[in-house]
């Protein structure tokens, strides 16, 4: 899933994105996505999830794992 004009990047999506190319993210779960930004749970619990399901960010499985952007969560960023 990508996304599109009906489905924008919000301000708050954009400030994660940043977080997780600056590297202050971790990210864990497969089906529950945990987002951790720099070192405390990120306080809506439906982010981590709405992000890698856009595609903008690699959830590297179950195991707490830095999270790294994907092209579209780098392309996201540059039409910023």
């Amino acid at each position: 899933m990508t996304t599109t004009a009906t489905d924008p990047v919000s301000q708050r999506d954009r400030s994660v994105l940043r977080a997780v190319h600056a590297g202050r993210c971790e990210v864990s779960g497969t089906g529950t996505v945990l987002l951790v930004v720099d070192g405390v749970g990120c306080c809506d619990q439906f982010l981590g999830w709405r992000l890698v399901r856009a595609g903008l960010i690699d959830s590297p499985g179950p195991a707490p794992a830095p999270a790294r952007l994907t092209a579209s969560g780098r392309a996201a960023l540059a039409a910023a």
